[in-house]
């Protein structure tokens, strides 16, 4: 038998070369996604990726950066920004809580060499969403880079880096755009490229690199790659970018939502479950967090809830926030009314088997009521 016959081929594993031009238009249907004129460049690895070549780029020794933090990857950043020399400033608030324009206007007063703010948008680990469009406007007023992490909010609120003055918007196509964790991408204005060309400590020639992706593909035309991509992941991005785009974006952000009001409501009517955030405004609707009652272990609680259904989108919280944190994860193809009523009738039959007292049947009900 000749080896012609024997050779068998994959789909995921036989692939064409992904052209120059593909990977362009690519580039440019994210672009359409943000609404943006400014440079995008998809980056071949997991957002972490452009997040902290975001920063070292732009960031040095003389840059006085008010760093906000409303969860974990805010403490992320002001690690990455000292280490790069720059002078921080951090605005912590209460994970349960959102910041307000008037936070950072008081910051700008009382430290008025802020040159650089970074931000997340949804923090999808505290379940926070942060008001980016008021808080821009207050950047622009100073005249500071604009750092923003969409990478959780994008695909279930909007993400406008033009409207709203951001100068470098990361985001990611693993949470609400439904797509792959191996993909991330960035908006670049004008201004951060100066600013990198200026920097003599962003990164060159490295994987971190963003001046590598202006010097050697955007400014020659986007005609030559800087390296083999990621075929895989990027034929999963344009696939998650389609299927937006033929849903519509605004019924996606919708259907997101939808399923934080049912989550959040349906908690409340079962009982035994508070919200972690709040107030519904400061919500972010990728993922619900909620609150366990005295004594119940989150992480234990989840642990029970996933032995009959281990697939299902629930987790505690991160390091210390194990012991009262739950998160429905309600994003990408979990943002729908059956994997909301999934994980409240686990957790609610988690904690009757704890003896406490709950009620599934209002739940399901607060459910369907805040979905329509």
């Amino acid at each position: 038998m000749s080896e012609e016959s024997t050779a068998v081929t994959h789909p995921f594993l036989d692939l064409p070369p992904l052209s120059a031009a593909r990977f362009a238009s690519i580039e440019d249907r994210v672009a359409r996604l943000l609404d943006t004129r400014q440079d995008v460049v998809i980056m071949q690895g997991e957002a972490l990726l452009p997040l902290e070549g975001a920063i070292r780029g732009t960031a040095g020794p003389g840059t006085t950066a008010l760093n906000v933090i409303t969860g974990p990857y805010g403490q992320t950043f002001g690690d990455w920004l000292r280490d790069c020399g720059a002078t921080v400033i951090d605005l912590a608030v209460p994970f349960h809580t959102a910041v307000r324009a008037e936070q950072i206007r008081e910051a700008f007063a009382e430290h008025p060499g802020i040159d650089f703010v970074s931000l997340v948008h949804a923090e999808a680990a505290t379940g926070n969403t942060n008001p980016v469009a008021e808080i821009g406007e207050v950047v622009r007023e100073h005249g500071a880079l604009f750092y923003l992490d969409a990478v959780a909010s994008v695909g279930a609120e909007p993400v406008l880096p033009d409207a709203w003055g951001v100068d470098l918007c990361v985001i990611g196509a693993q949470k609400a755009m439904g797509g792959p964790a191996g993909v991330s991408a960035v908006s670049v204005s004008e201004r951060a490229w100066a600013r990198m060309a200026a920097n003599p400590k962003a990164p060159r020639r490295s994987y971190l690199s963003l001046l590598d992706w202006k010097e050697r593909w955007i400014d020659g035309g986007r005609a030559a790659l800087l390296h083999a991509p990621a075929q895989l992941e990027m034929l999963a991005l344009q696939a998650c970018v389609e299927r937006i785009e033929t849903a519509g974006l605004d019924a996606v952000m919708a259907r997101h939502a939808r399923a934080a009001a049912a989550t959040r409501a349906g908690a409340v009517a079962l009982g035994g479950l508070e919200p972690y955030v709040h107030e519904a405004q400061d919500a972010a609707p990728v993922a619900t967090t909620l609150r366990t009652p005295p004594g119940v272990v989150a992480a234990d609680l989840v642990s029970r809830s996933l032995e009959a259904d281990p697939a299902l989108p629930l987790a505690a919280g991160g390091g210390a926030l194990a012991q009262e944190m739950i998160r429905v994860n309600h994003y990408g193809a979990d943002a729908t009314p059956g994997a909301v009523r999934s994980c409240l009738a686990a957790l609610g039959g988690a904690l009757a088997g704890k003896g406490l007292v709950v009620d599934l049947g209002a739940a399901l009900g607060a459910v369907e009521d805040a979905w329509r």
